[in-house]
């Protein structure tokens, strides 16, 4: 990736790459339930060296994005299960990733939060140019996808 051989990076310098370059979706969005929905997107942003005034503004930018900037103050258990994976997605390109992994993003998400996800990760893709990878057992998650690749098995049993 970014012509780099990953195989060939110290277990540091690949966590550092990762850090840099990769975002990661969860399915159970992973935030952290005594923290606000801003000081769950500044997580990243501890571990780089952007002060205190770069990290809201980037904070910000990355709420407003998903549309939350106003429940910046909410903790999880005060946002809905789209709320929190909108949060989750915040965190996860906070840094300006190149890639997204996506474990399942609409797996736990009612027909409108998943369909307001999607669209999310629609623009991601075509506005901001992320490349993202989704794995789902969603056949409307799949079908928003660019390309598709299924595998059973672990085996590659179709492309499209």
């Amino acid at each position: 990736m970014a012509g780099f051989d990953l195989t060939a990076l110290s277990d540091r310098e690949l966590a550092a790459f990762r850090s840099r370059h990769v975002g990661f979706i969860f399915q159970l969005y992973n935030l952290i339930p005594v923290l606000t929905a801003f000081e769950n997107v500044e997580l990243p942003l501890l571990l780089t060296p952007l002060g205190k005034a770069q990290r809201r503004e980037h904070v910000m930018t990355a709420l407003d994005l998903v549309g939350l900037a106003d429940r910046k103050d909410h903790t999880p258990r005060q946002l809905s299960g789209g709320q929190e994976q909108r949060v989750a997605i915040a965190r996860a390109v906070v840094t300006d990733p190149t890639l997204l992994l996506a474990d399942e993003p609409t797996g736990d998400l009612d027909k409108n939060s998943e369909e307001e996800v999607l669209t999310l990760l629609r623009r991601l893709n075509a506005e901001f140019k992320k490349s993202i990878v989704m794995v789902t057992h969603d056949p409307r998650a799949a079908a928003s996808a660019g390309r598709t690749v299924m595998l059973e098995k672990g085996v590659l049993v179709s492309r499209a």
